[in-house]
């Protein structure tokens, strides 16, 4: 085992890399640790790193300043009340639960969006929940049961996402009939199974129309992503246009309530 971090424990920049693969830059402690011949690295951060970091990977640049902050409340809430993804961690860096990349400088966009939401929080009947959000929900965002996954604490609502609907990403695969079967079969989870075959493009969304052709099945969908939650293209259309952060995650989050918490880590 490995420990590594500043001096009395404090955060250190630190380098991970897995030589001709990948190489990251985070800020905080590191614990290392082999189990089963495999090496596990764990990152412990603060909180409002974390959120920054996820802001800045997350989003497109460019993005408004009010859809930046929905983002944050939003990365923040899921990291508060999504804790223990994973049997050795609580989160990974990648899209099953959040990007998380090198952290952004104090002046950047996505830093001074958590500053200006430092603490605040989504809540449900009193009690923080963990917030999703999508690139692009086509139109309409998706209900748990709409694609296969169970209810945990926030029931998401279908709502109507004004400019997804206007103009929809709309996209076309062919994917064979096994797979097809399971995505109908496994609904979301069914999806992600096969994005870990194929890449993560195989196929973008869970709202589609499937059409038996010769040797497969061709998909016609619309949207990016799960569905549930913030729509990143409607919150960046609504920021454009004059809406505060508050009012976006109202639009997305109905029947919620944003809370300061005291103090988190």
């Amino acid at each position: 085992e490995l420990h590594a971090s500043g001096r009395n424990q404090q955060n250190a920049d630190l380098i991970l890399t897995v030589p001709g693969k990948l190489r990251r830059r985070y800020a905080g402690v590191l614990d290392l640790k082999s189990e089963n011949g495999e090496l596990i690295p764990v990152v412990m951060m603060d909180l409002e790193t974390a959120v920054a970091s996820a802001v800045s990977a997350e989003t497109l640049p460019g993005t408004a300043t009010e859809a930046l902050k929905a983002q944050a409340v939003v990365s923040r809430s899921y990291f508060i009340a999504g804790a223990g993804r994973h049997a050795e961690f609580d989160f990974c860096d990648l899209t099953h639960c959040q990007l998380i990349r090198e952290p952004p400088t104090a002046d950047s966009p996505a830093a001074q969006a958590a500053l200006a939401t430092r603490n605040l929080v989504l809540t449900y009947q009193d009690k923080p929940f963990a917030a999703m959000f999508t690139p692009s929900c086509g139109g309409h965002t998706r209900t748990p049961q709409q694609v296969g996954l169970p209810q945990n604490g926030y029931p998401y609502y279908s709502v109507l996402c004004d400019y997804c609907h206007r103009y929809p990403v709309r996209w076309t695969r062919k994917v064979s009939r096994e797979d097809a079967a399971l995505m109908v079969l496994r609904g979301e989870n069914g999806r992600l199974d096969v994005g870990r075959r194929l890449g993560w493009d195989a196929v973008p969304s869970n709202s589609f129309t499937a059409e038996e052709v010769d040797a497969g099945v061709l998909l016609q969908g619309v949207g990016r992503g799960h569905g549930l939650g913030l729509c990143e293209r409607g919150a960046r259309e609504m920021a454009e246009r004059g809406s505060e952060f508050r009012a976006i995650l109202d639009h997305y989050f109905p029947n919620t309530q944003l809370r300061e918490l005291a103090s988190a880590k």
